[in-house]
């Protein structure tokens, strides 16, 4: 069973060569990364107006940022004033106290739940079925995958992972009378007919919001199945999970981040449904919920946020496209970091939430080839973060910001640095070991295993550089 682990570092090794090694995998992943480059692609087609777009979504988000106290306050405020129940919830396990006891309050016991990536964040369906509650993630991706036993792989899709065969056995193996079918039509319509029943029965609906607006209160959804719309309207309860830096200022801003979210996330112009959430069902309505309540989440964020470099992170409007750029990711898939964000910006986010000494080894798993930044919608300076963490992993600064900073440092690599900076600072001893170097080079001790095992080992040359040089000169003269 794939799943997530609040220590990423431990077996990360070995998470990486399982993922490598299965072919299947690997090729189901170049070719959705591939189709998801090509869409992006094709929907913008001008260069610059892409440039200005980007432009403009970077500075909505951080001029939200930049007032995220005062913004959150005015979100309360105005949610409130719509009828909206705010609460605030510093952890994860605040978070799903807050929601178990709101379940318990409606004496809810069915439970549906669109797709949210804060839910995931804080362990919420584990929580929920330790306290007795039935939860059915209604978002067909994650449907599979909860049914699989298995975590997303990706923030957007999913069930990526999987292809239609072994969803197929899936789905005739434990959905009562469905014969086995490769017809993804057929699949889908298996799919929906268990989750709209599931809809018809459910007492509370859950949530996750893409952005919310401090001007007016409003909680919006995006997605493309229904399944949001249905678990925010069916149920009389619906509770909306939230993490603190989705807030924005006006509801002028949500045109610009509309355009670059679904484009950016699965190459559409727009997502099929389009849900705006601004309080419970009124006297004079038919449908939606009677109570609406808004979980807004820290879990580390405050912390992130205090660092002016790495607030940057918050600028996230979680489209996935740094991981369908990203050559690492498209090797290993999602489920060899064992965290809920993958790929470039898990790692960004995840060591900064769970620590360098259990999550800092995501760092290293990055050529910062640069891909993620050019593409990110909201110019999240991703490669830069990047190393900025790997500097924090084995930064001696008790001043540090990050939590486990100096847990990736080591004393021996510490100490060649030390030896080779003690060498290169001091010419006379630099062209002593150079010498000897290029003259003993067939009795030198081969390098570490870890650097030889993909590559062909290294070997001074015959003349140093320096002697070549002269060399030359001499010749000439």
């Amino acid at each position: 069973m794939s799943g997530f682990t609040n220590h990423p570092d431990q077996d990360f090794g070995v998470r990486i060569h399982d993922a490598l090694g299965d072919a299947e995998l690997r090729e189901s992943f170049h070719g959705a990364m591939t189709f998801l480059r090509d869409r992006r692609r094709a929907q913008f087609p001008d260069p610059e107006a892409l440039e200005t777009l980007r432009d403009s979504g970077a500075a909505i988000r951080d001029r939200a940022l930049a007032q995220l106290p005062d913004l959150l306050e005015q979100l309360e405020d105005r949610c409130r004033h719509n009828g909206i129940q705010v609460h605030w919830a510093e952890t994860a396990e605040d978070a799903n106290r807050i929601i178990t006891g709101l379940i318990r309050a409606v004496n809810g016991k069915r439970i549906v739940k669109g797709k949210s990536m804060a839910t995931e964040e804080i362990g919420l369906n584990t929580a929920l079925e330790a306290a007795g509650f039935t939860c059915l993630e209604s978002d067909m991706g994650e449907y599979i995958v909860q049914q699989a036993h298995e975590t997303p792989s990706h923030i957007i899709m999913p069930a990526i992972h999987r292809n239609k065969a072994s969803i197929a056995r899936q789905f005739a193996e434990q959905i009562p009378d469905t014969p086995y079918t490769e017809d993804v039509d057929e699949l889908i319509g298996t799919g929906r007919r268990v989750l709209r029943r599931a809809f018809a029965e459910a007492d509370v609906g859950i949530s996750g919001v893409n952005f919310a607006v401090a001007e007016t209160g409003t909680l919006c959804l995006v997605e493309n199945e229904g399944n949001g719309r249905m678990s925010t309207t069916v149920p009389d309860t619906h509770i909306a999970v939230m993490g603190l830096e989705k807030v924005i200022e006006k509801l002028a801003d949500l045109p610009d981040l509309m355009r670059l979210l679904p484009k950016s996330a699965t190459g559409q112009a727009i997502t099929t449904y389009v849900n705006m959430i601004s309080g419970p069902r009124r006297d004079d309505e038919s449908d939606g919920p009677r109570q609406v309540h808004l979980v807004l989440l820290d879990n580390g964020r405050s912390r992130i946020y205090a660092d002016r470099q790495l607030r940057a992170t918050l600028r996230c409007i979680r489209c996935g496209a740094c991981m369908n750029h990203c050559p690492v990711y498209e090797r290993l898939g999602g489920h060899a970091y064992g965290t809920v964000y993958p790929g470039p910006i898990g790692q960004v986010v995840m060591p900064q939430l769970f620590g360098l000494d259990h999550a800092g080894k995501l760092t290293q798993a990055c050529s910062l080839n640069g891909a993620c930044g050019e593409v990110c919608p909201v110019r999240i300076p991703l490669p830069d973060l990047i190393r900025r963490l790997r500097h924090e992993g084995v930064s001696t600064d008790p001043a540090s910001p990050v939590r486990g900073h100096g847990r990736q440092r080591r004393f021996s690599e510490a100490l060649i640095w030390r030896v080779w900076c003690f060498i290169h600072t001091r010419p006379p001893l630099y062209r002593l070991v150079t010498r000897v170097a290029t003259r003993a080079r067939h009795w030198l001790p081969p390098l570490p295993r870890a650097w030889t095992r993909h590559r062909a080992p290294l070997q001074p040359a015959d003349r140093s550089f320096q002697e070549m040089m002269r060399h030359r000169e001499d010749r000439r003269s």
